[in-house]
């Protein structure tokens, strides 16, 4: 199949068929583009403002979204799609290039931190991070109401492996989240803070979109458990909300009915570094723990004869997530537990 390479304003994502794009956005360094892999179905069916979006490589290190998304694009079937999919592998190539959190090469700006007022448009905010912001707002957004951004721990932490979602006031879309969730059959469902400005997921949140995300693996590795449930989840949700035809059963942990429902919304979750150091994890995500009990340690090698410090659970529940490299700097998350909801 051929790639078009087209500028936003020459994509189409209405008309019926399938169309695979590079999406063309100027280049902050070089006389060129970014090019951004966007494939598109679109059914008989399909309604303004109705669709699935999935994007994977929000953040550069992060691989199992990626691939689950490279493989559905050659899955998918058109004849079976009755609305919109939208499928966007790599939303953020200059990070994914460059294997890194950030837009490392370019701007330096955390992309899931961009969706911020102005992104795009101000002078100041016009680098290539929120102009993949402002892109989504204008021509993603207004084509889709439900909304999938596949994520990993990268080299930040190791998780439980989880589908997300923050709490939203409006009781049916909190059911519709929770569901879409559920479908990706993860051993835990993570209900998380949303204080943090910028993130992707709260806007979509904030229009009423059914938005979910994930932690699928960690460590810039491809983890094949990670793959199965993203596959799973993304096509679920597709079929669930209308827009692909067929029958899906459930998974794994959905199907047992043993997925964790995991809150970690205050402060007293997150166990946080005084000290740089060296993380020694001594039990695995997923453990039970009480509060006070010793997950790792922080060790010290400036001070050799010092004792380690001890890394406790600041919650009764479960360890929904911990640091995956062992260097750690001062201020930084080392473990975190969430409370377990019925």
């Amino acid at each position: 199949m051929s790639r078009v390479v087209a500028r936003p304003n020459q994509l189409d994502l209405d008309s019926p068929g399938r169309r695979d794009y590079w999406l063309a956005l100027e280049h902050d360094s070089i006389w060129g583009d970014h090019l951004i892999p966007l494939t598109v179905f679109v059914g008989p069916n399909a309604k303004p403002n109705e669709g699935l979006v999935s994007f994977g490589s929000n953040h550069g290190n992060e691989y199992e979204g990626p691939v689950v998304l490279k493989h559905l694009i050659r899955e998918i079937d058109l004849n079976d799609v009755v609305g919109r999919i939208i499928l966007i592998p790599v939303l953020n190539p200059s990070a994914f290039r460059a294997g890194t959190r950030e837009s490392s090469p370019d701007d330096r700006v955390n992309l899931n931190r961009a969706f911020v007022e102005g992104a795009g448009v101000q002078p100041a905010l016009s680098g290539i991070t929120h102009r993949i912001a402002a892109f989504v707002r204008q021509y993603i957004w207004p084509r889709v109401h439900v909304v999938i951004d596949l994520h990993s721990g990268g080299n930040v932490a190791r998780f439980s492996i989880c589908a997300n979602y923050h709490p939203v006031e409006d009781p049916v879309l909190a059911k519709k989240i929770e569901e879409t969730a559920r479908w990706f059959g993860t051993p835990s469902l993570m209900v998380y803070q949303n204080v943090t400005p910028g993130l992707l997921p709260s806007e979509a949140e904030r229009l009423g979109k059914i938005t979910v995300g994930t932690e699928l693996g960690w460590g810039c590795a491809v983890n094949p458990e990670g793959v199965r449930y993203g596959r799973h989840g993304v096509l679920a949700a597709a079929i669930h909300n209308g827009q692909l035809k067929g029958q899906i059963e459930p998974i794994a942990y959905h199907k047992a009915g043993t997925q964790r429902k995991l809150e970690m919304v205050d402060r007293a979750c997150f166990t946080v570094a005084p000290f740089d150091g060296h993380y020694e994890a001594v039990l695995e995500c997923g453990t039970r723990v009480k509060a006070g009990d010793t997950v790792g340690y922080l060790h010290d090698f400036d001070h050799i004869d010092m004792a380690p410090w001890p890394v406790v659970a600041g919650v009764d529940g479960v360890v929904l997530a911990q640091a995956w490299v062992s260097p750690i700097p001062r201020g930084q998350h080392i473990v975190v537990v969430g409370r377990e909801i019925p």
